[in-house]
């Protein structure tokens, strides 16, 4: 979702169009509770990938690609998605060949035929549903508002169709402050009335209101105000939704990426729910323990305290090395241990909720969905991350299996345990 490593970051477009979402799909009989996050680990989805051709309104490469030259040079991403499963109508030729000779390709969250795949996906290894991220920074401009909008319309199809859930997270992240609760104001008023998103019977709910999320406020190096944000706030819980809280790690005591105005205080605390980002704030198991111990825990207490509810963030590792000109493979996965590990932490703290960093964020190297498991199933020039980077030999689905497994000791369906209680 958002490039947020060590504190809020630049942002890039992402997309979206507005078609209804397909009614003749049977919704699943057996499907994820939509009244409640508590037991709930719920992933980011991005949504924001684009291809030439795809039939969207910017027709060019999004968030694949720099300079719309699908070239090794110019790619964005640090992780290849396996595309075995994905048929012809639904992939885009690169530039690049994989090791055989063969196109590399891509696909576009633009297809709906895709999407549904994702939530196929999710459905199969037990997943909750997804936060659809959405930037309020691309809503002013058509073209991206469109693809958005079927971005979203896609999300509802494969959610109603397989039983998952889905909500909306807004990311403010570049922003202009003097339109930041405007645009979040005008854009959940067409959602809700327009698009009728809320309607759904698989949108998320929670102590019986939608759920809504606002990614960005507070953090260190922003203009917004507290009175802004708590502005947004007070509009969201009068329109009838529960309001989480994408907040600075620090937000608790007004540190390193949080702003240090004090009236910052009230506003983290006047969230329903409070998510504090933490991708890249350690890098190991030591870190990921020395973090549940400086802040997960009294976070918690914090939050409890104050009435509200609380979902730390996890992350299976980290890598933008195409991106951002850093080492590859930053923060290595180590086969899952890392995931693991972090998982295995929120639950023994007390946490109900947990948010999975993230779906499909393979610029930044969280993605969860299928990848490419080794190099040969890479494109043949470039640096990319195979899952068997770290020495573990890995299916593609392997990251989902996993999760699938967090959600279960979350729900206490499996006893809490440290290490990964399945193998690859």
């Amino acid at each position: 979702m958002h490039s947020r490593f060590i504190i809020s970051s630049v942002f890039f477009m992402g997309l979206a169009i507005y078609a209804p979402a397909q009614t003749n799909l049977k919704l699943s009989a057996a499907g994820v509770d939509p009244s409640t996050m508590n037991h709930k680990l719920l992933m980011g989805y991005q949504g924001w990938f684009a291809c030439p051709n795809d039939g969207s309104p910017p027709n060019r490469w999004v968030h694949w690609f720099r300079h719309n030259n699908p070239v090794a040079t110019n790619a964005t991403v640090d992780f290849w998605p396996d595309v075995s499963e994905l048929d012809t109508d639904e992939l885009f030729n690169t530039g690049m060949t994989l090791p055989g000779g063969a196109p590399a390709k891509l696909y576009s969250a633009y297809k709906q035929k895709t999407m549904m795949r994702h939530f196929k996906w999710m459905k199969e290894n037990e997943l909750d549903g997804v936060f659809l991220q959405r930037f309020t920074s691309e809503l002013s401009d058509p073209a991206f508002f469109a693809l958005r909008n079927q971005v979203t319309t896609n999300v509802q199809a494969g959610a109603e169709t397989y039983g998952r859930v889905f909500a909306i997270m807004y990311d403010i992240s570049g922003q202009p402050t003097n339109t930041l609760v405007s645009a979040l104001t005008n854009d959940w008023n067409y959602l809700v009335n327009t698009m009728r998103v809320t309607d759904s019977p698989r949108y998320l709910r929670h102590n019986g209101r939608p759920v809504v999320t606002i990614w960005g406020f507070g953090f260190s190096g922003r203009r917004d105000t507290p009175a802004q944000a708590q502005q947004a706030i007070n509009y969201f819980k009068a329109a009838g939704c529960t309001v989480m809280g994408g907040v600075p790690t620090y937000w608790r005591t007004l540190k390193n990426d949080a702003q240090t105005n004090a009236a910052w205080a009230t506003v983290f605390r006047s969230f329903d729910i409070i998510s504090p980002w933490s991708v890249g704030r350690y890098g190991d198991n030591a870190g990921a323990d020395a973090f549940r111990q400086n802040l997960i825990v009294p976070d918690l207490a914090e939050a409890t305290k104050a009435g509200r509810a609380y979902m730390p963030v996890i992350f299976p590792g980290f890598s933008w090395h195409n991106l951002n000109a850093s080492p590859l493979n930053q923060i290595p996965r180590n086969g899952g241990d890392f995931y693991w590990h972090q998982a295995y932490n929120a639950v023994r703290s007390g946490c109900t909720m947990i948010y999975g960093a993230m779906f499909d964020e393979v610029d930044e190297g969280t993605a969860m969905f299928k990848l490419a498991p080794t190099p040969a199933q890479l494109p043949a020039h470039g640096t990319f991350v195979p899952l068997n980077i770290d020495g573990a030999n890995l299916p593609s689905d392997w990251y989902l299996r996993l999760a699938n497994e967090a959600g279960k000791m979350l729900r206490g369906d499996i006893p809490l345990q440290s290490t990964m209680p399945i193998a690859p």
